[in-house]
């Protein structure tokens, strides 16, 4: 056997109706959608419907109704006449009874004078007892709060004495410094004799300066009198004090050229 025998083409049964079958499938299938488009692209029919519906029965117009008859009132009746009034005669009232006198006591007889009734004394209210060992814890806690009271003012008296003694040294204190700053500010006259003593009253402010001075006592000597005026308006403003002392707004100054 040759290798060209083998090889011959060979035609296979049946490729035919195959052929014809795929054909007719796709004829059926091309006709399917052509009548499905122009089906689709057909515009639907309008249906009129009429409808219809007999007339309403005639309705018959209401009869009028009858006028009502009209009678004619009845005549008034006369009115009965009124009863007459009966008269009737009002009593007398019943005589009220005399009252009847009192007996008057024949003279020399004896009256005879109930006492008035006694006043009923009122009753005093009961007042509760203390025993004696009450009494003693009473009587010591008043004299235990008397001892106290005294104590707290004793404390208080001391406390003021010693303020007082506190801002009594503080202003001799000052008044020192004020006398010593007048002295090195004043110009004595020569005619001095002794150790005079001259008083003024100085008005001051807060901060010192020196707003009025007014002899009150003289030395005896004018000229001594006026160096120490003119010496304290020199020291204006005065030294401040020390603290814990305010500085009164007037004070006496005393002032011995001497001392």
């Amino acid at each position: 056997m040759s290798a060209a025998a083998v090889f011959e083409e060979r035609v296979e049964p049946g490729q035919a109706a195959s052929a014809l079958l795929s054909a007719a499938v796709h004829l059926v299938l091309v006709a399917v959608l052509f009548v499905g488009v122009r089906w689709q692209s057909r515009p639907p029919e309008a249906v009129q419907v009429e409808l219809w519906e007999p007339p309403p029965p005639a309705v018959e117009a209401p009869k009028p109704a009858p006028l009502p008859k009209v009678e004619p009132p009845p005549a008034p009746k006369p009115e009965p006449a009124p009863p007459k009034p009966e008269i009737v005669e009002k009593k007398a009232p019943p005589p009220k009874p005399k009252a009847e006198p009192k007996p008057k006591p024949e003279p020399g007889a004896k009256v005879e004078h109930k006492p008035p009734p006694k006043p009923v004394a009122k009753a005093e209210p009961v007042k509760p007892r203390v025993d004696e060992a009450t009494q003693r814890m009473l009587a010591e806690a008043a004299r235990e709060q008397n001892s106290i009271a005294l104590d707290k003012e004793r404390q208080r008296l001391k406390e003021m004495a010693a303020a007082e003694a506190a801002n009594s040294k503080a202003q001799a204190a000052w008044i020192d410094k004020v006398r010593a700053k007048i002295r090195g500010n004043i110009v004595l006259p020569p005619e001095i004799k002794g150790n005079p003593e001259a008083i003024f009253s100085v008005a001051q402010l807060p901060t010192g300066e020196v707003l009025t001075v007014k002899l009150k006592k003289s030395s005896g000597l004018a000229a001594l009198d006026a160096a120490i005026e003119r010496a304290v308006l020199k020291s204006s403003p005065l030294p401040r004090p020390d603290s814990g002392f305010t500085a009164p707004r007037e004070f006496e100054l005393k002032y011995k050229p001497l001392d």
